[in-house]
C-alpha cells in the first residue's frame, strides 16, 4: 500500500502538483456531476490523508476519485490504477491472514548437534526481572524453527504446563504469500488473551499498548516464527517482565533494541552423518561410515538438504552410495525443496544484490575477496559493499574475514542455475574476462595473505581451464557458463 501511495504522490507531481484544496474541488465537481449527495463529499483533510503513508484500510472509492482528478478523467488511466489498487488490496488482505495459536506446535522428533545453541538460548531466556528476547538467525533450511520449538518446549517444561503461550507464523520468507501485518497478529493475540473485538483498537500503537498491558505479569512465552525484519517484530515484543520471546528469521535483525541474536549455522560433519543415517536407516548407511561423512560435506552439512537426501537413500535402495556424487546430490537437493527455499530469500533482495549473487557463481572458488567480487560485477569495490551486505544479511553469503566472503555450497549451486537463466551469455563472458584480467594482474603481485587464500595464479589457471571441463561430470548450468566463456 505504501508503494501505491508513493506512486500516487508521483502522479500528483506529474499533474502539475495541484494543492489538496484544488484536488478536493475537482472531486466535489465530479461527484456533483455524478449526482452523489453532498454528505458523501470528502473533506479537504480526508483527501490529504490519501497521500499519507502507513494506511492499512484505504477508501478505495476516494483513492480512485483522487486519481480521476489528477488524470483529468482519462478512462484508460483510471482503469489501470483501479487494477493496481485491486492487486495491492489483495496483498493487504493476504497479509491480514494470520496463523496464530495459544499453544505450541509439536517439537521435532530429533534435533542433532544443537545442544550448545540450546544451552545458550535457554540461558539468555532464564530471567525473571526482564523481558528477554532471543532471535535464531540463519540461512534457509538450517533448522531454526525446529530449534526454536525445542527451546520453547523445554522452557515450558521447566516453568510448568500452565505457562501461557502465544505462537505466530509471520511468513517473512514465505514464497507465495506476503509477510504478515503485525497489526493483524496483535488482533489475533489480543483475542487469544481474552480481549473482546469491540475493545481492540484500530490504531497500531494503541494495539501494542493494550497487548503489553494484557501480558503484564503473566509470564507468557511468545514464539514468532519466520520474521521478515525488525519492523515486523518490534510491535509484537511483550516488553513485560517475566515474559519471554523466541524469534526465528532468515534476516539479521540488526538494530532491534534488546534482541539477543544467535546464529544457526550448518551442522558439524559428524552430526550431519548421524542425521543422514537416522533418516536413511542403519541398514542403508552404517553409523560412522565414510560415505555418510562424504555426502554430508558435499551438501555443506545443510540440515534440510541432508533430510532430502536421507529420504532419497531410504526410498531408493537400488542406488549405490557411489551414485551420490556432487552433481547428483546437488540436483536431488534442489528438486527436493532447496531451490524454492533459496528462491524465497532471493526474490526479496534488491535488484543489485540479486544480480551480484548470480555473478558470484562464476568465481572458481567459493571464497573470494571484495576485489574479485568487484571485478565480476564490473564495479568499484565500494559499490559492491552494499549488495554484499544485503546478501550477508539474509545469510546467502558469509563474511569470513574483513573484505572476504564465502558462498555456501547450496547457494553456489542455486546461483549457478540462475546465472544462466537471468544473465545473457555476453555478460557472463564479460564478467569472466574481467575476473581473468583481475587475477592476471594479481598473479604479478605479491599476495599479502597467500597462505589463507587460493593463489592468484591458480585461480587464473582454473578460469582459463573452463573450456576443458568434462561435460560428463559438470552440471548443465556450469557447462552453459563454459560455453559462454568460450
Amino acid at each position: 500500500m505504501d508503494e501505491f501511495i508513493a506512486e500516487l504522490r508521483i502522479l500528483k507531481a506529474w499533474a502539475g502538483n495541484p494543492s489538496i484544496t484544488e484536488i478536493t474541488r475537482r472531486i466535489h465537481a465530479a461527484w456533483r456531476q455524478a449526482g452523489r449527495p453532498r454528505n458523501e463529499w470528502p473533506a479537504r483533510s480526508t483527501v490529504g490523508n490519501c497521500f499519507q503513508l502507513g494506511r492499512r484500510r484505504p477508501n478505495t472509492d476516494l483513492l480512485l476519485a483522487v486519481v480521476h482528478a489528477l488524470v483529468d478523467g482519462s478512462t484508460a488511466a483510471v482503469s489501470a490504477w483501479r487494477q493496481a489498487l485491486r492487486t495491492v488490496l489483495g496483498e493487504v488482505e493476504a497479509s491480514a491472514r494470520v496463523t496464530a495459536y495459544d499453544r505450541l506446535p509439536a517439537p521435532p522428533p530429533l534435533l542433532l548437534g544443537r545442544e550448545d545453541l540450546l544451552r545458550r538460548a535457554r540461558s539468555l531466556l532464564r530471567t525473571d526481572d526482564a523481558a528477554p528476547v532471543v532471535a535464531l538467525e540463519g540461512m534457509a533450511g538450517t533448522g531454526k524453527t525446529a530449534l526454536a520449538l525445542t527451546v520453547a518446549h523445554r522452557l515450558r517444561a521447566e516453568s510448568g504446563p500452565d505457562t501461557p503461550v502465544l505462537f505466530a507464523r509471520l511468513r517473512g520468507a514465505a514464497p507465495d504469500e506476503p509477510a504478515v501485518d503485525p497489526s493483524a497478529v496483535l488482533e489475533c493475540f489480543l483475542r487469544l488473551l481474552g480481549v473482546t473485538g469491540e475493545r481492540i483498537p484500530y490504531d497500531l500503537d494503541a494495539r501494542v499498548q493494550l497487548y503489553r498491558q494484557s501480558l503484564a505479569g503473566t509470564g507468557t512465552l511468545v514464539v514468532l516464527d519466520d520474521a521478515s525484519d525488525g519492523e515486523q517484530v518490534l510491535p509484537l515484543l511483550p516488553a513485560a517482565p517475566t515474559c519471554r520471546t523466541v524469534i526465528t528469521s532468515r534476516t539479521a535483525l540488526r538494530g532491534s533494541h534488546g534482541i539477543e541474536r544467535l546464529a544457526v549455522p550448518p551442522l558439524r560433519t559428524t552430526d550431519s552423518a548421524e542425521l543422514l543415517g537416522h533418516i536413511a536407516g542403519t541398514e542403508r548407511l552404517h553409523p560412522g561410515s565414510a560415505a555418510g561423512a562424504r555426502i554430508a560435506e558435499l551438501l555443506g552439512n545443510h540440515p534440510q538438504a541432508l533430510t532430502i537426501i536421507g529420504r532419497h537413500l531410504r526410498d531408493h535402495p537400488n542406488w549405490s552410495l557411489a551414485d551420490y556424487y556432487r552433481e547428483s546430490l546437488t540436483i536431488l537437493a534442489m528438486e527436493g525443496g532447496i531451490r524454492s527455499s533459496l528462491a524465497a530469500s532471493d526474490t526479496r533482495l534488491p535488484h543489485d544484490a540479486r544480480r551480484l549473487l548470480r555473478l558470484l557463481a562464476l568465481h572458481p572458488s567459493h571464497d573470494m575477496d571484495t576485489e574479485a567480487v568487484a571485478a565480476l560485477a564490473g564495479e568499484a569495490v565500494e559499490s559492491v559493499r552494499r549488495p554484499l551486505a544485503a546478501l550477508a544479511a539474509v545469510h546467502l553469503v558469509r563474511q569470513v574475514a574483513p573484505d572476504r566472503y564465502r558462498l555456501p555450497v547450496l547457494v553456489h549451486a542455486y546461483a549457478e542455475e540462475r546465472v544462466c537463466i537471468d544473465e545473457p551469455a555476453s555478460r557472463i563472458q564479460e564478467a569472466l574476462a574481467r575476473l581473468t584480467a583481475h587475477y592476471r594482474t594479481r598473479a604479478d603481485d605479491t599476495a599479502p595473505d597467500g597462505a589463507n587464500r587460493l593463489g592468484a595464479s591458480a585461480v587464473r589457471q582454473r578460469i582459463e581451464q573452463e573450456g576443458a571441463w568434462s561435460e560428463v561430470t559438470r552440471p548443465t548450468a556450469r557447462r552453459t557458463v563454459t560455453y559462454a566463456a568460450a
